[in-house]
């Protein structure tokens, strides 16, 4: 289960230069903030580029975190601002031709035979066809267990919106799970995890 509170005092005492506070910090943080950025960058190639940015920028930024949000939080908006970045840069660049595609690039990546490893790719598959700000509020409240109000933070708009957002990204995966009780979509294509998070709406 997660803890805030002492990932934030982890954070806080970071800023002293204590290195075994930024250990547990990193180490508590991590899958969180490589999760967030996979899903709403929607490139597994650039992860570990994200991750590494993100507490570049967070450990920089310490001396300047006095606790007033939880410390996943404010890493999580300062991943955000990361990803932003990089799509922006990524706008300004040609595209290369004949580049694999995410889901080819993690497949190579990570070892086969992995308990999860299957659905996890295809989980990312399915919220990949989610608007970009629908499948943040999933992401950020459905899988990594935010509240709603520190989801609302970290995408700087109101609470409501993530509530609508959420509730707009289970309408989508509830017709695609019919898609597969019809036969019309790919089973592999809708993961356990799936069926789980969108059986919550019901």
């Amino acid at each position: 289960m997660r803890d805030d509170g002492a990932v934030t005092a982890w954070a806080l005492a970071a800023r002293t230069g204590d290195e075994a506070a930024v250990e547990r910090f990193v180490r508590a943080t991590q899958l969180d903030v490589r999760r967030y950025v996979t899903h709403l960058s929607g490139d597994a190639q650039a992860a570990d580029d994200l991750v590494q940015d993100t507490y570049l920028r967070a450990l920089r930024s310490l001396p300047r975190f006095e606790g007033r949000s939880s410390a996943r939080t404010w890493l999580l908006t300062i991943a955000r601002r990361t990803v932003a970045d990089r799509l922006r840069s990524l706008a300004s660049r040609p595209r290369l031709a004949g580049t694999d595609d995410w889901q080819s690039a993690a497949e190579k990546a990570q070892p086969r035979g992995v308990p999860g490893f299957d659905e996890g790719i295809a989980l990312a598959e399915l919220l990949s066809a989610l608007p970009a700000p629908r499948r943040e509020a999933f992401v950020l409240t459905q899988l990594l267990g935010l509240p709603y109000a520190e989801a609302a933070a970290i995408a700087d708009c109101p609470v409501g919106t993530v509530r609508s957002r959420v509730a707009r990204a289970r309408e989508t995966l509830v017709a695609l799970l019919e898609e597969e009780a019809d036969g019309t979509a790919d089973p592999l294509s809708v993961p356990a995890d799936a069926r789980a998070l969108a059986g919550s709406a019901a």
